[in-house]
């Protein structure tokens, strides 16, 4: 199997066990929509949405984001990448919890062009893996991993927002998207 259909069958697999965890009742969807919930809507995958980057190092200062209820989230700069966008490059700061200075994943919050309109109007999480490298540290960006914070799904949850300078001048069309007529 190529480089490309590994990573493709890997995604589809996560989406599997992502849909079969819904519905046995252990996500944010409530019990009586659960009758009717056969999967999650998703993008195509495209491999072009998928990044390895290198990470700028942060100075570990802690930040508060904004919540969909008022409550603050208290996160710390991890670091900063440069994410390379069509319409040219976007800096996006790496949250992680703080005091933890070698995270396994780091925390990104986005708001795209789909946002309102293909995807849930706050915006879109991915939860990125970390690797350290003689270089220094690399992060996964891989947008077809995207996915809607448990707000989206009803009320009752508390979600970080995207703060303005994570809002991508672009549609990010990766990942989780709303619900759509089509059948898969």
């Amino acid at each position: 199997m190529t480089g490309e259909a590994a990573w493709r069958e890997a995604l589809l697999d996560f989406r599997r066990r992502k849909d079969a965890h819904f519905a046995a009742g252990r996500g944010p969807i409530g019990a009586e929509a659960l009758a009717d919930f056969h999967g999650l809507s998703y993008f195509d995958p495209d491999p072009a949405w998928a990044f390895v980057l290198p990470v700028e190092p942060g100075d570990g200062g802690e930040v508060t984001l904004a919540t969909n209820t008022g409550e603050d989230r208290l996160m710390s700069r991890f670091g900063t990448v440069t994410l390379p966008l069509p319409s040219g490059p976007h800096r996006l700061t790496l949250f992680a919890p703080p005091g933890d200075e070698a995270p396994a994943r780091v925390f990104v919050p986005f708001r795209d062009g789909t946002s309102g309109g293909e995807t849930y109007g706050a915006g879109r999480y991915l939860d990125a893996p970390l690797a350290r490298t003689p270089e220094g540290w690399r992060v996964s960006l891989d947008f077809n991993l995207a996915y809607h914070p448990y707000c989206a799904y009803g009320d009752g949850w508390t979600c970080p927002l995207p703060p303005r300078e994570h809002w991508l001048p672009v549609p990010v069309r990766a990942g989780e998207r709303l619900p759509t007529t089509e059948q898969p």
